[in-house]
């Protein structure tokens, strides 16, 4: 089984990545056949300061890494060490109906939160086609946002294979409902991009600031709540041991649940889940080259599997003469 997921390089990576995908993939290592890559050319959509992307490349591999990713158990690379994926998402641009991208909404979500309008940022999901069936992947873990942009992919790898012969795999979303969409301070899902979130490796104040941010009700602390619908109680929820949240659990439906002693008790909660974590990234940081060296080596994997696939859809639509 051929597994696949990429995140983006575009700021720091918070605690929604990491329960819905990361922890997913590392554990994958165990059972499949593993792709994991850092989506730059997707990032290019938002980012364009030159060191914010180039830094945040290493920073998010040094974040895999230090989660528990092991390079030589699985394809770890940078999406742009394969430059196989730019000419498969022309060759799928060309089957692509404009009215299957059209009636993608995450470009128009994105454009109404501020981001430019683009041609890439229209495109994206042809660009994540190619990503995923570049490497036959036959399941690719999405969050619910996401689900839509596979569906795209799914459908151009169908078209495709009805037009020109069987050649792609169509893939399957995997999609946790129990993680799908970890909520951000203000109860949305939580996004880079909606400036929300709780970032994996802060600790100390900075990490204190954000959960005392994360926004709650004025129900008194005596007073019965809900904790299905609380933000906090679904952050909370990811973190904390069975019997203790349990134990808030009934709280929040008897009474008593303060909201401010909740919060404290996260902190606590996050900064201990991440410590180990948070050292062997700072090792990692501190030795660069080493960091670019395993990316170099996982971009040769993936190109190896990448070859293979571009050199039959040439060969399917005529670009071998």
């Amino acid at each position: 089984m051929k597994i696949l997921s990429g995140i983006q390089p575009s700021g720091q990576l918070h605690i929604g990545n990491y329960f819905g995908m990361m922890q997913t993939m590392i554990a994958q290592m165990e059972t499949s056949e593993l792709y994991v890559f850092i989506v730059d050319l997707h990032a290019l959509t938002s980012v364009r300061q030159r060191e914010r992307l180039a830094s945040g490349t290493l920073e998010a591999a040094a974040d895999f890494l230090a989660l528990g990713l092991d390079p030589d158990r699985c394809q770890f690379w940078v999406q742009s060490d394969v430059p196989e994926v730019c000419e498969l998402t022309w060759i799928l641009s060309t089957v692509a109906p404009m009215g299957l991208i059209e009636r993608c909404h995450a470009y128009k979500d994105k454009v109404a939160k501020g981001i430019e309008a683009s041609h890439g940022l229209f495109s994206y999901p042809v660009l994540m086609a190619a990503d995923i069936l570049l490497y036959q992947a036959d399941r690719v873990p999405v969050g619910k946002d996401q689900k839509q942009h596979l569906e795209v992919a799914r459908d151009l790898a169908q078209k495709f294979n009805n037009e020109y012969g069987e050649t792609f795999v169509v893939p399957e979303p995997a999609i946790s409902e129990s993680t799908a969409i970890v909520p951000g301070l203000d109860g949305q899902k939580m996004s880079k991009s909606y400036g929300n979130t709780i970032p994996i490796f802060i600790s100390g104040k900075e990490l204190k600031k954000r959960v005392m941010a994360i926004a709650t009700d004025a129900t008194p602390v005596e007073a019965p709540k809900n904790p299905d619908t609380c933000t906090l109680f679904n952050i909370f929820k990811l973190f904390a041991p069975p019997d203790r949240l349990q134990e808030v659990r009934s709280l929040y439906l008897n009474g008593g649940a303060a909201y401010g002693y909740i919060k404290l008790e996260l902190v606590d909660l996050i900064e201990n889940y991440f410590a180990e974590a948070r050292r062997k990234k700072a090792e990692f940081l501190a030795n660069p080259d080493g960091l670019r060296a395993i990316l170099k080596k996982g971009a040769e994997k993936a190109r190896a599997k990448a070859t293979v696939t571009l050199d039959l859809v040439r060969d399917r639509v005529g670009l071998k003469y």
